[in-house]
Parts: C-alpha cells; structure tokens; sequence
C-alpha cells in the first residue's frame, strides 16, 4: 500500500528519468547544489558582506530620472556615477541632501582620482570634471527645506521690519510657531513690533542657500531667560539665487604682477610688469578672490596673482572690479579672467576643503 503524501511533498518516483543511476546522478548534484548555495550564505554572512537586492544603487533609473533636470553634461552624470560608486552610495537622494556626506563623498574620489595611475593631463581633466560636478549639486535647488518647521540651531534670520533690516537667532522651531531673538537696535533697546504685523524673512543654510517667507507676529514670550518674539510658521519658502561659486575666508600671503597691453590691433599682447606688489588674500572661489594690500591699485587694473597651495603654485589672470579703503590698506575684489586647469583644480580643491588629512 502506497503512503499518501501530505500537501507540498513530491514524491520522488514521481519522475521518470530513464534509469535508478540517471537518477541518483541527478538528486546527488541537486544536493551538491543547495550545499553549495548554503555555504556561499554562510561564508558572506560571516564577512559581514550585505547583498544590495533591491537597493536603488547610483546607476539605477531611479538616479538618472533624480539628477536628470540639474543640468549634467555626459561626462558630468558619469562622475557623479563614478563619485558614488568610489563611495559606496546605495541611497543616492539622501546624499544628494545633505551637504556634508556630498562632500565626503567627493573628498574620497579626489583623492582616488589624485592616487590613479595615468598622465597628469588626464588627472587634472578628471579633477576639473570633478569640480564642476560639484558645483551643479551646489547650485542646486534639490532637497531644500519646505518650512519653517524644518529650521535647525544656528540659524539667523534677517527680518525686513519697515525701512530696517533687523537680524534675529532663531531660538526653536517646534510646536505651532517660530521662536526668534526679541529684536533690538542697535544701542540695545528692545524693538516693539505689534502683534499682527506681517513680515518677511530672510535666512541662510549652513551650505549657503537662501530662503525668503512671509510671516506675522503671534506674541511675545521669554524662553531661555530671555524676550522671544514669536512668528508664524511658513510652509511657502522661496529659494533665493546666492553666489556662483562656493567661497572660503582665508588669509594667504599672494604676489601680484600689473598686467597691461602692449601693442595694437593683431599684434596686441599682454605683458606682466617685473615689479612686485604683496598682499593676503581674504577669499576665494573659483570666480574670483579678494586681497588686502597697501598698494594703491586701480579699478581695472589687470593683475597676475602668484600664491602657493596643496603642495603646488597657483597662477591666475585677474581684473579688479571694485575697491574698499580699510585703515591704511586696500582691499580689491578681483574677477578672476584666466587660470590654468591645475590652477583651477588647487583653487577647488582648497575651497572644498578636499586635500585636507
């Protein structure tokens, strides 16, 4: 009497496969098999190593519909790619939000970029790729905050009260309103605004991005120890234009070299004056820089400006666009005109804060 088989169980005599040997050949290298797959399991869990099933990796087509209207060339989409991967990223719209693993991200493929086996030219070219990739995504309106209730510590709001600018920290965000520094003038006195009053606000993210939103005042009330002027939340933020490039406050020693025409028509040709001037250089982005000199220096003046950084020696042709005495020195705003790819790739990598260990 045959014994009936509970449900899900196969019977084995089932299947005919010709001959009982085909047929132990057969289970022997399915169980070979499955021990097989088990062992590989095992050994993977045991390294710690995940297996990325289902995960929205940096080249899926969840990736490429995200950065696809942030303007990317080719070879830009295939940095960012190569960016993510170097990094490990397999949750790409939450770097892309935030500013600090962005970057920590693109400090670990400078360096491996930097360490590639290959020709300087195609190195810098790499890095310049690098760079301008860079600066899309800092440019970029993605992942920005969409309220008021979004605010952080650290954030100062500039409020437009009349005809003064009035700036104020913002003290908490929580709750059903916004809670910031009870303005006062400048001698210190407390600005009464009344209840009601509609006003707007302007504010600065960490990664320097602009808002601007409307509001009115609730109240006022003491938090900390100290008058806090209460506002209305605002759930219509606007995205304000901040500068081109990143920017960083430095102070580095820098040569400068007059610049001017020599020559007319065809046969005009830039020369570099013998004669050098000294200064320090405030700050710089890839569009330009600012330096503190005792030289008198004119506006339009054209300069060479020498200064070493990362191991290597910067060289840019600059214009001067606008000038501001302080004390017995000048300081000049300078638009960069010319720099060299190499030039370019220290200056970026120096903003960025890329080379530093």
């Amino acid at each position: 009497m045959k014994t009936a088989l509970l449900p899900l169980q196969v019977s084995v005599t089932d299947f005919q496969f010709g001959s009982s040997s085909n047929n132990n050949a057969i289970l022997l290298l399915a169980f070979v098999g499955i021990a097989l797959v088990i062992f590989i399991i095992y050994r993977i869990s045991k390294k710690g190593i995940k297996l990325n099933i289902g995960v929205k990796t940096a080249s899926g087509f969840s990736f490429r519909r995200l950065i696809k209207n942030m303007g990317f060339d080719r070879e830009q989409t295939k940095m960012l790619d190569y960016v993510f991967k170097t990094d490990g990223v397999t949750e790409p719209e939450k770097s892309l939000a935030n500013p600090v693993l962005l970057d920590r991200h693109f400090r670990r493929a400078y360096r491996t970029i930097g360490q590639a086996s290959g020709g300087n030219n195609e190195i810098q070219n790499r890095l310049s790729i690098l760079f301008s990739t860079r600066n899309i995504l800092e440019n970029s309106a993605y992942g920005l905050i969409s309220s008021t209730q979004q605010l952080k510590g650290e954030v100062t709001l500039t409020i437009t009260y009349g005809k003064e600018q009035i700036e104020a920290s913002v003290l908490s965000a929580r709750g059903d309103h916004l809670a910031v520094e009870s303005p006062k003038t400048v001698l210190g006195t407390q600005i009464n605004i009344p209840k009601g009053t509609r006003l707007t606000a302007v504010f600065f993210t960490k990664n320097n991005k602009g808002f601007s939103f409307e509001t009115r005042v609730l109240g006022y009330a003491t938090m900390y120890g100290h008058p806090a002027l209460q506002l209305a939340h605002s759930n219509q933020l606007r995205f304000l234009s901040h500068r081109k490039y990143r920017r960083k406050y430095t102070d580095i020693a820098c040569s400068m070299f007059l610049v001017y025409v020599e020559g007319s028509g065809k046969k005009q040709r830039l020369v570099v004056d013998k004669r050098r001037l000294a200064g320090n250089i405030a700050d710089i982005s890839m569009g330009g820089c600012s330096i503190k000199t005792s030289a008198p220096v004119q506006v339009g003046a054209r300069f060479k400006v020498e200064f070493a950084q990362g191991g290597g020696n910067v060289a840019a042709l600059g214009q001067v666009l606008r000038t501001n005495k302080t004390g017995f020195n000048t300081v000049i705003h300078m638009r960069f005109l010319r720099v060299s790819q190499k030039s370019m790739n220290l200056i970026n990598a120096f903003v960025y804060e890329y080379a530093n260990e």
